[in-house]
């Protein structure tokens, strides 16, 4: 599945739900499914900067050359927020990520209906994300060379 159409499928979940109640209770379900993080993983190195809340967020390069991202947080709404990111973004090439218009937060109404703060550590996580996506795009280009 492409991230774009892993997008389409939640904005048409999201679309389902008629207010903002029912959908930050489909966030949090999504946070509640998010597979635990290894806690080896829950070190400093793996907080996001710029987050309010603690989110700890892993990365991986596949032999096959796709990323697989493993995340938790201490925030329940936050974790179903990076649940959706990672469910967009991981098992994706460096490239389709780094590529990757992540639409689908403005069309399902998300960023309006952040507070501030969690606005910003929104924007960190994509940020961390793409910066494991960039690292490990100048990995593979290093093999190549």
């Amino acid at each position: 599945m492409t991230i774009n159409e892993k997008q389409d499928d939640i904005i048409a979940e999201m679309s389902e739900l008629d207010d903002w109640m029912d959908r930050y209770a489909y966030i949090i379900d999504l946070g509640n499914a998010l597979p635990p993080i290894d806690e080896q993983y829950k070190t400093p190195q793996h907080l996001i900067e710029g987050c309010q809340s603690r989110v700890w967020l892993n990365a991986d390069l596949t032999p096959e050359g796709k990323v697989v991202f493993t995340a938790d947080s201490d925030a329940i709404i936050v974790k179903g927020i990076i649940s959706m990111l990672i469910e967009v973004l991981s098992g994706h090439t460096p490239q389709e990520i780094l590529d990757a218009d992540l639409y689908f937060i403005d069309r399902i109404g998300l960023s309006e209906h952040l507070s501030p703060t969690r606005s910003n550590g929104l924007l960190a996580m994509v940020k961390q994300i793409r910066m494991y996506a960039l690292a490990f795009k100048e990995i593979e280009n290093r093999r190549e060379a």
